[in-house]
């Protein structure tokens, strides 16, 4: 990888293009501390809203046992997408190299992890909230993933 940009928190920048150099549609990595919450809701969301421009991935640098059952409720109520089934937790070391890396808001440094560009999505966890504070995250999410998306074509 020749570049790495990194814009940050909310890169309010809209009509910044990253130049990314890859074969075939980017490989963007949604990363938490855990896997289990934003990130996971991310890779959801960027499969359903944007697969036809980049190939969307989560992971985190370390696991929880199993992915957070109010994303899963949350997801599968506003989106029909069933995280149970069609996701899992993984390391860093278990996905593709990224072109681009999106840090969910979780002050995760990630050293070993190349990439062209990067944002910071600065977002809270929802864990242990109310179903407002998660839908409102899952919309900050869906807002992010379509401006990430219109960066990319």
């Amino acid at each position: 990888m020749n570049q790495n940009y990194y814009c940050e928190v909310g890169c309010n920048d809209k009509t910044y293009k990253p130049n990314i150099k890859c074969e075939g549609k980017p490989k963007v990595a949604f990363i938490c501390v855990h896997n289990s919450c934003r990130s996971q809701m991310a890779e959801a969301l960027g499969k359903k809203l944007a697969s036809d421009v980049f190939e969307s991935y989560s992971a985190g640098t370390e696991l929880k046992s199993h992915i957070n059952p109010d994303a899963v409720r949350m997801i599968k109520k506003l989106h029909g997408i069933d995280m149970q089934k069609t996701q899992f937790n993984k390391l860093i070391t278990d996905i593709p190299e990224p072109d681009i890396v999106i840090f969910m808001g979780c002050n995760v440094s990630c050293p070993n992890i190349l990439f062209q560009y990067a944002e910071n999505w600065g977002l809270d966890d929802p864990s242990g909230k109310d179903d407002e504070v998660f839908a409102e995250t899952i919309k900050k999410i869906e807002e992010n993933i379509i401006a990430l998306k219109n960066k990319l074509k």
